[in-house]
């Protein structure tokens, strides 16, 4: 009985999460522009989305900034990790601690937090306003803590003197990270790279805060029309969002699986 309840549970938390979802994904394709009933199956909306160029330029900002911050923050947490990994115990502790704080707070906090900081610094140097550069490195310094708590338990599988016997082999100092260390956390790093690009693309919070008059990305674009009264269009470019995002997940629980796996058959 216990378990039935259980499932009946499940599957309502579920419907409650997701049914709203479906249905933005059933009007994307409804020819009619009214949301109470049906037109027809159509595809219009997504050639009107592909065709606002206000669109094009959200969608170019979204995907340049993820693809930036992605790459950055990735080296940068990487780097931080190894970092980490070579403190003794209690200091570790400490600066995990610190690495894991970007991750638990409010999403709004670390927004208005950077805003504050960027018109500090602008103001200090007298340069420009918030923009691009702004909403990059926004994207940038809440990323970094996902990348390095990705490579960090892959850090902590390697052997200690695996890099020493790769420079007792002949290896230089280079050739034994980048042939020897970096394959073994190649699976943390491209881990991380993923959550990274998912968190930039889905961000709006803190790019809210961050950016600067004539610069949005894709969510903060669907806000302002959303203000303004919900155009179809909007449910397309959602729905394409969500199955991007849908799809980033799942490359990466699959990738989780096979490490699990693997794992397993070296214990073995």
């Amino acid at each position: 009985m216990a378990k039935k309840i259980g499932k009946v549970y499940l599957w309502l938390m579920l419907a409650f999460l997701y049914l709203p979802i479906f249905v933005l994904i059933i009007f994307s394709f409804n020819e009619s522009r009214s949301r109470n009933s049906w037109g027809g199956f159509s595809l219009v909306w997504y050639r009107e989305l592909f065709n606002n160029p206000n669109i094009g330029q959200a969608l170019f900002n979204t995907l340049s900034i993820a693809v930036i911050s992605t790459i950055v923050a990735t080296i940068i947490g990487t780097m931080a990790a190894f970092g980490i990994n070579t403190l003794r115990l209690k200091s570790k502790r400490v600066f995990i601690g610190i690495t894991n704080l970007p991750v638990f707070m409010p999403e709004i906090v670390t927004g208005i937090s950077l805003m504050l900081l960027f018109m500090f610094v602008m103001r200090f140097l007298r340069i420009g306003s918030m923009g691009y550069v702004t909403l990059l490195l926004a994207h940038i310094s809440f990323n970094v803590s996902y990348v390095a708590l990705a490579v960090l338990p892959r850090l902590r599988m390697l052997d200690k003197n695996l890099f020493e016997a790769a420079t007792d082999l002949g290896a230089t100092p280079m050739q034994g990270f980048i042939k020897v260390i970096l394959p073994c956390i190649k699976p943390g790093i491209i881990t991380g790279a993923l959550l990274a690009f998912t968190l930039s693309i889905d961000d709006f919070i803190v790019s809210f805060f961050t950016t600067g008059e004539g610069v949005m990305n894709l969510s903060i674009f669907i806000f302002t029309q959303t203000r303004r009264g919900v155009n179809p269009s909007i449910n397309a470019l959602s729905t394409l969002m969500f199955a991007t995002v849908m799809i980033l997940l799942y490359i990466i629980n699959r990738r989780d699986k096979k490490l699990e796996k693997t794992e397993k058959e070296l214990q073995k």
